[in-house]
């Protein structure tokens, strides 16, 4: 389970893109900590370690700025589209043992059955947890299972104090029979026949027309 992660924040008091421009000019990241009825806090926080402490997902902060401490997760954070670095970060502030609802990712254990293909459905699963107790991933052991095996939300074995926050019902892992390769051959070999089929086709409409305008043409003429 992830620790908190503590980043030093400084006050931001310029604003507008010549500022923040600045800012990310300074290996720091503008940011806004809001949330519990308080009014918006903007801030700057360093990039590196920011970027750092983002690699794990649902990452719990603990902002440090002005004496005071405050324990926040990243709500959306905005990032260059080529560079991918990170440009501006909303934090939404918590309190210890309130409950939050995150999106946890999944993790395959163990090897399905041979000749068996692992689909994954949902990569996530939505649970409502304490902001200080998020797990890093829900582990789901497929070990050995068989073909025609679907593992729904309701199956999962989520943290203790975590409840689901999804529908029972949403299917998170389906194992199908593995396709041998005599039957993917044959079944391009069908596509295949099926395109040239509907080429022919399209060659014999493409004709058609000009036969058929030439009679009408003659049709109007003798009228």
């Amino acid at each position: 389970m992830p620790s908190e992660v503590k980043i030093v924040a400084e006050p931001r008091t310029e604003f507008g893109k010549g500022a923040a421009r600045r800012i990310r000019r300074a290996d720091k990241v503008p940011a806004v900590l809001y949330g519990h009825g308080i009014d918006p806090i903007h801030i700057t926080l360093p990039g590196h370690d920011l970027m750092l402490a983002l690699k794990t997902a649902n990452t719990l902060l603990s902002i440090e700025y002005d004496g005071k401490s405050q324990l926040a997760l990243p709500k959306q954070i905005q990032r260059d589209p080529i560079k991918r670095s990170i440009e501006h970060a909303d934090l939404v502030a918590v309190r210890r043992g309130e409950k939050v609802t995150v999106e946890v990712a999944i993790a395959l254990v163990g090897d399905a059955a041979p000749d068996t293909m692992v689909n994954l459905e949902n990569n996530t699963v939505s649970l409502e947890v304490e902001a200080t107790h998020i797990p890093s991933s829900v582990e789901v052991d497929i070990a050995g299972l068989a073909a025609g095996t679907q593992i729904h939300a309701r199956d999962l074995v989520v943290p203790e104090g975590a409840m689901l926050a999804v529908d029972d019902d949403l299917l998170v892992v389906n194992i199908t029979a593995q396709q041998s390769q005599e039957a993917l051959e044959a079944e391009l070999a069908d596509a295949e026949a099926d395109l040239g089929g509907e080429r022919e086709e399209s060659a014999a409409v493409t004709e058609a027309p000009a036969e058929g305008g030439s009679g009408e043409a003659g049709d109007s003429s003798d009228a």
